[in-house]
């Protein structure tokens, strides 16, 4: 991070509690899934904080999308890295994760325990189109930023257009879309090397993080921070899970699902959506945790609740513990579901970061490599766009049954607001949950 006195007088590098702040607030307000999620980051922390540049921004964002795990989770992770080192990272992804986790928890019981509870279920009911909102206004802030000329917009055409249509898998995509910018850097470099790099003219100054920084001594790589960085990681995330294997033994549920969601942890490349057919398929067939319909209840809390959406793989825990407590009583095994499912989706998240930033800073500047991630998040934007229609149509035309007007003008409203007016994600989300509160009183009146 550069020494306060070399920033603008506008800009100051955060102290460790500002940060610890913005984090908390986060995990609270991460609201729309991955679209959503980063669009508060950006507006947050490179139009309103000012602390990171665009193209670091996006050179940590493709990065963060070539990994397997939830993607926003894992930018958050970089940068609380970049600005607070080791420390600002862990704090990053965790209180990323944390509110959710405990929302998530509450919300599991409540279902498990109670079923249905109308005003819960209400406040949802005005949650979902705003979320909506949210994730359409990123697909706007986003595709503005990417997409700067017609080679872009065509890539996030293809993109859009193979998965949504064509269904072709987040992995093929983003891989078809690195090989076309590896080769479109070197014969129309004009078209793919959109964002300036490392030691660019643009946008060097009036950020915390600005583009030309010399990377500081903790963001260069080396082979022995790698090892061990690898070596402490593997430890920290196994050793809660063979407790549970020690505890309770190999063939108990909370050992099959660490196995289980270890194993996950290393395969979910395209976030929750891409996830969801085989984690379905393994918890509801195979392990028979959870039944087809409650597989889908669950997604709807992840959706209406803070957090990454693969959190919705806490609640297939949370049910597999309490359908299959063993000698346990089952809400606390449910709860040590939860927690052993939670610690294996997100842990792993860290290593890759970890092991992997240091040398994507190195990379920075790096013309072929500029030109291939410029592809990447243009191919983004695509998924994006294909993800804000897949939630329009579910949230707009429930059950393909007739349009929701409802749901229409509390979405219109939210989306005109944020875009037009830059409203504030807090009160559109606040707001729209006592909207669906109040409008669900008024009808059952």
């Amino acid at each position: 991070m550069p020494p306060q006195s070399d920033l603008p007088s506008a800009v100051r590098a955060p102290s460790f509690a500002e940060a610890f702040r913005f984090w908390l607030k986060l995990g609270f307000i991460s609201f729309g899934g991955p679209t959503g999620q980063i669009a508060i980051m950006h507006t947050e922390l490179v139009e309103k904080k000012r602390w990171i540049s665009e193209p670091r921004f996006l050179h940590a964002l493709n990065f963060c999308m070539l990994l397997p795990g939830p993607e926003a989770q894992q930018l958050a992770i970089y940068i609380g890295w970049l600005l607070h080192r080791t420390w600002g990272g862990i704090v990053a992804g965790a209180l990323f994760v944390v509110p959710s986790m405990f929302i998530l928890w509450g919300l599991s019981y409540v279902y498990v325990a109670y079923g249905n509870v109308p005003w819960i279920a209400a406040i949802f009911y005005g949650l979902k189109p705003a979320v909506l909102a949210i994730v359409a206004a990123a697909v706007i802030r986003i595709g503005r930023k990417a997409l700067k000329n017609e080679v872009m917009w065509s890539i996030a055409l293809l993109a859009f257009v193979a998965i949504f249509f064509l269904k072709v898998p987040f992995p093929a995509i983003v891989v078809s879309a690195i090989v076309v910018g590896a080769i479109g850097g070197k014969v129309w470099p004009d078209r793919f090397v959109v964002s300036s790099g490392h030691g660019a003219p643009a946008d060097n100054t009036g950020h915390v993080l600005a583009d030309h920084d010399e990377a500081p001594l903790h963001q260069r790589p080396s082979f022995a921070r790698t090892f061990s960085v690898f070596a402490i990681g593997l430890i920290v995330w196994w050793a809660p899970l063979l407790l549970a294997r020690v505890a309770y033994g190999p063939e108990h549920t909370l050992w099959r699902e660490a196995v289980f969601f270890s194993k996950a942890a290393l395969v979910t490349f395209g976030g929750a959506y891409a996830v969801l057919p085989y984690v379905s398929q393994q918890a509801v067939e195979t392990f028979q945790w959870l039944a087809p319909g409650q597989m889908l209840d669950g997604l709807a809390l992840a959706e209406s609740t803070p957090g990454p959406l693969i959190m919705v793989l806490q609640f297939v825990g949370f049910l597999g513990g309490w359908n299959h407590p063993g000698n346990l009583p089952p809400l606390f095994a449910a709860t040590l579901g939860a927690l052993v499912t939670t610690w294996a989706t997100f842990a792993p998240c860290f290593i890759w970061i970890f092991m992997g930033a240091p040398y994507i800073e190195r990379l920075r500047g790096n013309k072929a490599l500029t030109a291939a991630l410029s592809a990447v998040t243009a191919a983004v934007v695509g998924v994006v766009l294909n993800l804000a229609v897949w939630f329009g149509l579910h949230v707009l035309f429930p059950g393909g049954h007739g349009i929701d007007w409802f749901a229409v003008v509390v979405a219109a409203v939210a989306f005109v607001g944020m875009v037009r007016w830059k409203w504030d994600v807090i009160p559109v989300v606040i707001g729209s949950g006592i909207v669906g509160l109040v409008f669900a009183l008024v009808r059952g009146a």
